[in-house]
């Protein structure tokens, strides 16, 4: 058999799918994975510019790095993989997306039910009042950084550094969604980034089965993975999709 009509039936007969999505499916985005050969920790080390201590201690510094990483995202538009993901929601082949990424993608494609597991950088956060305000070009151009207008502290994008805790409300639906799931597609993800990478085994601790399409093999993929398609994401889900259309 067809091995992408083979899993197009299994989503087919599924009861509640869901995608788990790493760095990777923003690639075709023009979004470099963070620990890619042009990512930025080959530049930054991320436990100086992308740890919470390190942004209270020195927001100008990490500001320098964040600047960066919004000028890549605002160029960034969704790919086929992602819109992909939307039409499957859609048609009612996909219950939710559980998603490492900040960048907004999924949404700008059209996706639904997206739970973002380390925040979303379209939002700026005072560490100091709690305010926060939606993120504009002229705010995050503001020199040494953007401060809060009602008390003068520096804002930081409202995604998890390292050192923070992942927020209550993401932790606690997507482990729900996890315990749920009969068939989970891991797309994109390294595997490697604690505690999201513990989401795929809480999935496979309930019997879903476990489809994961990347690039590269990675702590999944000879544990817990069911079916392994290595490539593109777009490419491979474009193949799924036409088996299931």
């Amino acid at each position: 058999m067809n091995l992408y009509k083979e899993i197009a039936d299994l989503i087919k007969n599924s009861k509640y799918s869901l995608a788990f999505t790493g760095a990777g499916i923003s690639v075709e985005s023009g979004i470099p994975t963070f620990r890619g050969s042009q990512g930025l920790w080959s530049k930054y080390d991320p436990e100086e510019f992308a740890h919470i201590d390190s942004f209270i201690r020195n927001p100008a510094k990490v500001w320098k790095m964040i600047r960066e990483m919004f000028a890549i995202i605002f160029e960034a538009k969704p790919n086929p993989a992602h819109e992909i993901l939307a039409e499957m929601e859609k048609r009612g082949y996909l219950k939710a997306i559980i998603t490492q990424n900040i960048d907004g993608l999924h949404q700008l494609a059209g996706s639904k039910n997206v739970i973002e597991y380390h925040g979303n950088c379209k939002w700026l956060l005072c560490l100091s009042c709690g305010k926060k305000e939606e993120v504009k070009r002229e705010l995050i151009e503001m020199l040494p950084y953007p401060k809060c207008k009602e008390c003068e502290a520096p804002l930081k994008p409202d995604v998890v550094f390292f050192g923070e805790a992942i927020p209550f409300e993401a932790k606690t639906k997507a482990e729900r969604e996890v315990q749920r799931c009969d068939l989970l597609l891991i797309i994109g993800t390294s595997g490697v980034v604690y505690p999201a990478s513990q989401l795929p085994y809480m999935a496979k601790l309930n019997k879903a089965t476990i489809i994961e399409i990347n690039l590269e093999e990675t702590p999944y993929t000879h544990s817990i993975t069911d079916y392994f398609l290595k490539g593109k994401a777009g490419e491979i889900l474009f193949k799924i999709f036409s088996e299931l259309s």
